[in-house]
């Protein structure tokens, strides 16, 4: 229990903006989450179902969620535990129980209702789209992205194009200061339009752990999608107007 919760928080709530998550268990372990600001889009499925999970639920407030797996009280055989209820004839999941070895040191995480987190979390149904271009970022690639968007922190977003064989990311433009760097060589795919997308929140995924995949759509789409080994998370992020 405690290895995928500890897993869901690392790539949700660690991120800084994802504070919400929805667990749907039909057909499996599904996770869904969304930024405020529609910049992301999350849609994760477990390796394997979650047997403590049942129906539709949220977890919110993860920064304190992430603080009771952080407490040390719970690091050695501690009991972590779902706890449920019975209501309107449904027996449903209803918080988390924390208690330490010695019993003497106890807390609760609260779930959110079905009907609350299908209320403020309106699952988007992503439509799909041709992936265009697709790599294997490497951790060379990912330093140097560090590197110039260091160098253009004013920049919110950056631009992606395929330059020949190679994808090329640019920060800024001819009326700023300006640079380019090939994030990858020998990519399969071009790219026809020129798309941006938020540096913050492009970063923060990919230093997530995980085997990582970048997928580009001409449509104006991006997925990174991240296998932690418990989970499969896919992130959706639209392209941006600059």
């Amino acid at each position: 229990m405690k290895d995928i919760l500890q897993d869901v928080v690392a790539h949700t709530h660690s991120l800084g903006f994802l504070s919400l998550v929805k667990v749907s268990t039909e057909g499996g372990t599904q996770f869904d989450a969304m930024a405020e600001d529609r910049s992301v889009i999350l849609s994760a499925t477990a390796h394997s179902a979650v047997a403590e999970f049942a129906g539709t639920f949220g977890m919110p407030n993860l920064d304190k969620l992430a603080l009771h797996l952080k407490n040390p009280e719970y690091k050695d055989n501690a009991n972590i535990a779902v706890v449920e209820a019975e209501r309107n004839g449904e027996t449903i999941p209803t918080h988390i129980h924390f208690e330490n070895a010695a019993g003497d040191f106890e807390n609760d995480y609260r779930f959110m209702n079905k009907a609350i987190i299908e209320e403020k979390l309106k699952t988007v149904k992503f439509k799909g789209a041709s992936w265009n271009v697709t790599c294997q970022p490497s951790m060379a690639s990912i330093a140097r992205m560090k590197l110039m968007s260091a160098a253009h922190s004013e920049e919110p977003t950056f631009n992606v194009t395929t330059t020949g064989s190679n994808l090329v990311f640019s920060f800024g433009d001819a009326s700023t200061h300006a640079g380019e760097f090939v994030f990858q060589h020998d990519v399969q795919g071009t790219l026809q339009h020129t798309w941006s997308w938020p540096v913050a929140q492009v970063q923060s995924i990919l230093n997530l752990d995980g085997d990582a995949t970048m997928s580009i759509s001409d449509q104006g789409a991006m997925q990174i999608s991240v296998d932690s080994g418990m989970v499969k998370y896919d992130y959706i992020l639209p392209a941006q107007s600059k």
